[in-house]
């Protein structure tokens, strides 16, 4: 076995350790993203429905599944905007935009400005909109390069896990996480861990994959949202609710998001395992290349969040303590 492929058996869930009767095999596969070594399987509890990649990288070799080009990173630092005609134009229909295309991609409960921490900041581009906004924000990245990026910004950034991170002197309004819930090794220990730097009624949002959906099931091993080995958990509406409460936070809303950015990269793998390979690395490139598709399918990919099928969703809950 390779040296960076240490893998750890999480044995029983996480969620019910002592009525867990075991879990059921969904699938088996490799590193999409990135080609890294390595074969993993995803196991569903048969208690509770709980999805985990079992066995998994070990918290202190699952870095490798990091590499300094892995999308987030990149595609979150900041640049400055270039002035001139075309930037003027962009501020004024911007607006516009805002109000006829939501895709609830980063959607937040309508609260005045105060202390935000955003878990997994990469690069800083969120924590800088938010600070423009009022906020006073911090962060936490395990990349120690995003989290310099970040903190290049003017921002306190921890660099390392959730599990290193040292208490705040202040309580935080509002804790969000984009796409990062599933990368934790115990989200039930790092949910209590923020539900306890959060003050009496602050919000927790995350935005989490939906192996719920529908797409899920079609593309199986190569659904893009799978992301083995480091999406750990793998949530639907049911369990990410349940995974919440067991952390003592409320869940209030659950936004199925307004964007089709698995679909395409998930045609794409199968066609590239067909010999198509042009077609297939062009529709895996969705995601970073999408531009103004994002708007043109905005029609139908509103359409299927109605129905809770666009394999993302953004999820809103309270601390009730």
């Amino acid at each position: 076995m390779h040296e960076y492929v240490r893998r750890r058996i999480a044995r029983g869930c996480r969620l019910s350790p002592r009525l867990c009767r075991g879990d059921n095999v969904v699938l088996e596969g490799k590193d999409l993203l990135h080609d890294l070594p390595g074969t993993f399987t995803v196991v569903k509890c048969r208690t509770c429905g709980l999805m985990r990649t079992n066995p998994r990288p070990a918290p202190e070799a699952i870095g490798f599944y990091y590499p300094d080009d892995y999308g987030p990173y990149a595609g979150t630092r900041v640049r400055p905007e270039a002035p001139g005609r075309s930037s003027v134009i962009k501020r004024l229909l911007r607006p516009v935009v805002s109000a006829l295309v939501d895709y609830k991609t980063t959607a937040l409960p309508p609260i005045p400005a105060g202390n935000m921490l955003e878990l997994g900041c990469a690069s800083g581009s969120f924590m800088h909109r938010m600070a423009q906004q009022g906020w006073r924000v911090e962060g936490i990245e395990f990349s120690r390069k995003a989290a310099m990026a970040a903190a290049q910004l003017g921002y306190h950034v921890h660099a390392g896990p959730l599990e290193t991170a040292p208490a705040p002197g202040q309580l935080f309004d509002l804790v969000v996480g984009w796409m990062v819930a599933e990368h934790l090794h115990d989200p039930v220990g790092g949910l209590k861990k923020l539900r306890e730097w959060t003050r009496p009624g602050g919000w927790l949002v995350l935005s989490v994959p939906n192996a719920g959906a529908l797409e899920f099931k079609i593309f199986k091993e190569k659904w893009y949202a799978l992301q083995l080995p480091t999406h750990l958990y793998h949530y639907t509406p049911r369990t990410i609710r349940l995974v919440l409460q067991t952390s003592g936070w409320s869940p209030v809303k659950i936004h199925h998001q307004r964007v089709l950015s698995n679909l395409f990269p998930s045609a794409g793998y199968v066609l590239r395992d067909r010999g198509y390979e042009r077609v297939g690395a062009k529709l895996i490139g969705f995601p970073e290349n999408a531009g103004r598709w994002h708007q043109v399918l905005y029609p139908l990919a509103w359409f299927l969040s109605q129905l809770g099928q666009t394999g993302r969703m953004t999820v809103w809950a309270r601390n009730g303590s």
